[in-house]
């Protein structure tokens, strides 16, 4: 069996869901977030693009539904014991067999939250478990619970996000070095990965955003590589993932001369990043992170070129996205609480003079103020 925290750890954070699920009036909880299975059980796959469900009791009982694909990953990853199988054939109807699994584990008439805000469980078969369950148990979203309870880490959960720490570190040194005035995008990314890979780390939850030239203002993957310019801007964001936890990055790179709206937008985006910094403190909200990057990046005249978002949670997490809730944005009222990790990016795309300029880096919330997970300054990278 691999797992890759103790049965202590899931005990204390299977307490933790007890009580959640106990302050909600619940019966039990239906998860289909793989983010939500992988942090409770171990359990550890890409099986969630097809039909699975865990279920766990108020007193800690859990059953996993899933393809048989998945009953020796279950097995060999998780602390799941109750795992059953649906059958793939032509006239499938595994929310039946959720319904059956249900009957069998004496849940009729019970009150069960659902997880229904994941790519675990897309609307086809939200709304076939609707069909099915109505009648026979009440359903009540409880889509944020474990969500929440994953965003304050345990300590040996930070011992796995501060390696991926290293390895982003690891990575950026790999691209800088592999980046020069012809170089091809694909070399560059296929450095960055090797040094993920070779030291033990994992693919991250998304694929990591290059673009050069025009591209770098993007701030989304695309297909389609070129080489570097003489004269260019190379946008990269990646993350360090280990044990599937996530530490996140982003720099814009300047390729020969930087123009002046390099430098203008770089020490923008600095002291909008430091200013973020400054405000991840605890006991103050998400909100104000936004605001000071809102507000140094406007002061500087930049309100047409930022985002209405300046970063997220950063956590265990699964394809499609690396990003965790919650995320920074205008007015969110969440809390900072210690040993939350979060991604702070501050992203600059002028369109009018096709200049980009990114920052991004990892923090840990402490008593004492953010703990940074990169190695690196944060200053301008010329190559």
């Amino acid at each position: 069996m691999t797992l890759h925290f103790t049965r202590k750890e899931y005990a204390a954070r299977m307490d933790r869901l007890k009580a959640e699920m106990d302050k909600a009036g619940v019966d039990g909880m239906l998860l289909f977030a793989q983010e939500s299975m992988y942090w409770l059980t171990g359990y550890d796959t890409f099986g969630y693009c097809f039909f699975q469900c865990m279920i766990v009791s108020a007193k800690g009982e859990i059953t996993l539904l899933t393809r048989a694909p998945d009953l020796r990953q279950a097995q060999h990853t998780s602390i799941v014991e109750d795992i059953r199988i649906w059958n793939d054939h032509a006239s499938a109807k595994p929310e039946t067999d959720l319904k059956d699994t249900l009957a069998d584990l004496g849940y009729a008439n019970k009150t069960l939250g659902i997880e229904r805000k994941t790519v675990g469980l897309n609307a086809y078969y939200g709304d076939a478990i609707n069909r099915v369950l109505t009648g026979f148990v009440k359903l009540t979203d409880q889509s944020p619970m474990v969500d929440t309870l994953r965003m304050v880490k345990s300590a040996a959960e930070l011992k796995y996000i501060r390696k991926a720490g290293e390895l982003a570190d690891d990575a950026l040194d790999a691209a800088i070095a592999t980046t020069r005035a012809g170089a091809d995008e694909g070399d560059i990314l296929a450095a960055m990965h090797s040094e993920i890979f070779s030291k033990g780390g994992d693919y991250a939850g998304n694929e990591f955003i290059i673009g050069s030239a025009a591209d770098a203002l993007l701030c989304r993957y695309k297909s389609g590589r070129r080489k570097l310019s003489k004269n260019d801007q190379l946008t990269l964001e990646w993350a360090g993932a280990y044990r599937h936890y996530h530490a996140a990055m982003m720099r814009t790179i300047v390729i020969g001369k930087p123009k002046k709206r390099h430098l203008q937008l770089y020490e923008a985006s600095r002291d909008a990043l430091t200013a973020v910094a400054d405000a991840m403190q605890i006991g103050n909200t998400f909100g104000d992170m936004f605001n000071a990057h809102a507000r140094t990046l406007d002061d500087a005249g930049l309100h047409d070129h930022r985002l209405n978002a300046c970063g997220y949670s950063m956590g265990a997490s699964f394809t499609p996205c690396w990003m965790d809730p919650p995320m920074i944005y205008e007015a969110n009222p969440t809390v900072i609480e210690e040993n939350m990790v979060l991604f702070h990016h501050m992203i600059i795309a002028d369109s009018d003079s096709k200049t980009a300029m990114t920052l991004g880096c990892s923090y840990i919330a402490t008593r004492k103020g953010p703990e940074c997970l990169s190695r690196h300054e944060i200053d301008l990278i010329r190559c």
